[in-house]
């Protein structure tokens, strides 16, 4: 992996959105992913699939969630996070097919220094990824523990 600059939490302004990149979804990764992780014919065969609410294949939440997950770590700026602390409100709220185009789009809700160690502080973000159809499919919040810059 290359080197990439960082993002600290002092570069982390309440109500700033930021768009991070895409991500092309094939159906042989969603068949791959589920077959291992989630194994129910509406994301691994696509002739039960074409019959159910559906009406074709769709990935499992658990595998668009990962995709945003991979979004945000390769991201540039890579963020200077510690640990994530939490993830709430996931809602799964479009499915997500083959040949979807994803976009991750995040953004910081609030910031606080910790108040025990003076080296880092709390972000709580709004995550979104939304398709080329500008549909959203995933949204929730998380919280990360992110090194400041300075002390």
């Amino acid at each position: 992996m290359k080197n990439r600059s960082k993002k600290y939490f002092e570069d982390f302004i309440p109500g700033k959105v930021v768009t991070i990149g895409t991500y092309s979804v094939t159906s042989e990764e969603i068949t791959e992913y589920a077959k291992r992780w989630d194994p129910q014919p509406v994301h691994i065969d696509p002739d039960a699939a074409k019959k159910s609410n559906f009406g074709g294949l769709i990935a499992c939440g658990s595998h668009v969630f990962a995709i945003s997950v991979r979004l945000i770590v390769a991201q540039n700026p890579q963020v200077a996070v510690i640990a994530v602390l939490g993830c709430d409100k996931v809602r799964f709220t479009h499915p997500v097919r083959p040949g979807d185009i994803l976009t991750l789009h995040i953004e910081c809700m609030e910031t606080h220094p910790s108040r025990s160690k003076a080296d880092r502080g709390v972000v709580r973000n709004k995550v979104t990824l939304i398709n080329q159809n500008g549909e959203q499919v995933l949204s929730y919040n998380d919280t990360i523990l992110v090194l400041k810059r300075t002390l």
